[in-house]
């Protein structure tokens, strides 16, 4: 019972660097509903998050990355990527498109994973160099222009319908992705190896973990969010996009440290990192509603100032809460 109790309350939460958004996010929340009207309406909640479900996917297979110490700079371009390729396929539906697509991110990640596993080329360097031949590769396939999708196949229906009529399918499809792998990362020795070696790499190898294979995972499997990603900004809009996915990574990043991923791994959460990458989205949703009052209008540039400055806010107090929390392991 306690254990449930332990483990309920830790999907949540995350873990004490994790508090910090959880708070920010639902502050935000209670402000928005008060403030405007419609803002917590039926039609806002989907919009809002079928639209920041790509910057999810992105998130949580970053997350992954972080936790090993590690960074991945090319799931931005690799989305466009993928995003192009999942248009040329459309014509074949999205039973066809989405693995297709999925399957080039995971790619990507794997080739990644070879640059830093076996070259043993710093996971910067890396990820830099396949993020400038993904955006290359997407507007050379592309003929550097948007890819109409085929309108006569299903392949809308994961970005523009909903199942049942009730809830878009891209919000189902990234929930069941975020449930997966957050059960991967608290429930398997997988998730356990990854946060060892975000720990000490050294040490988890003289554990006798597989390091390697575990490293291999993370980069496929941010590749392949990223892919996901993709398909659901074809799907959704309608077209592949090879100039998008610019400083979506930047993002991602964000959300996983607003979450309370260490950047040196170690320690994360994926539900914290979905509470990040909620948290960026719903600042500008927020600054749209508030331009909309017409009291104050904020131009694209001043929301990315305001967008900052709030997000600092968030990682000061959440040191402040880790520092408070050392203090009190101390004294303990």
């Amino acid at each position: 019972m306690n254990q449930d109790a332990f483990d309920l309350r830790r999907f949540v939460v995350g873990n004490p660097q994790s508090v910090a958004v959880w708070v920010a996010l639902i502050a935000l929340m209670i402000f928005g509903a008060l403030r405007y009207d419609n803002f917590a309406g039926a039609y806002n909640i989907g919009s809002f998050l079928n639209y920041n479900s790509m910057f999810i996917v992105i998130a949580v297979g970053m997350c992954f990355v972080i936790m090993t110490g590690g960074i991945d700079l090319s799931v931005g371009s690799v989305a466009a990527f993928t995003s192009v390729v999942a248009a040329y396929l459309s014509p074949l539906g999205i039973q066809v498109a989405l693995p297709l697509a999925v399957l080039a991110g995971v790619a990507f990640g794997a080739f990644n994973a070879v640059c830093i596993i076996a070259l043993r080329i710093p996971p910067f360097i890396a990820t830099l160099a396949t993020m400038l031949g993904a955006k290359g590769g997407a507007l050379v396939i592309s003929g550097a222009s948007t890819i109409a999708v085929d309108w006569g196949s299903n392949f809308t229906n994961m970005g523009m319908n909903k199942a049942f009529g009730l809830v878009p399918w891209t919000i189902i499809v990234v929930a069941v992705v975020v449930v997966v792998f957050w059960v991967v990362l608290e429930k398997t020795s997988l998730g356990r190896t990854v946060l060892a070696i975000g720990g000490s790499e050294d040490a988890a190898t003289l554990m006798g973990l597989p390091v390697n294979r575990a490293k291999a995972f993370v980069y496929m499997l941010s590749g392949g969010c990223a892919g996901l990603a993709g398909v659901i900004l074809a799907s959704g809009f309608g077209a592949g996009q090879p100039l998008e996915g610019i400083g979506w990574e930047l993002s991602a990043i964000a959300s996983v440290v607003v979450g309370g991923t260490l950047l040196t791994g170690g320690l994360g959460s994926v539900p914290a990192t979905v509470a990040g990458a909620l948290l960026l989205g719903l600042v500008f949703n927020i600054l749209n509603f508030e331009n909309g009052r017409g009291t104050i209008s904020f131009s694209a540039y001043w929301q990315m100032v305001i967008r900052g400055g709030f997000l600092f806010a968030v990682i000061l107090f959440q040191s402040r809460v880790m520092a408070r929390s050392a203090v009190k392991g101390t004294s303990a």
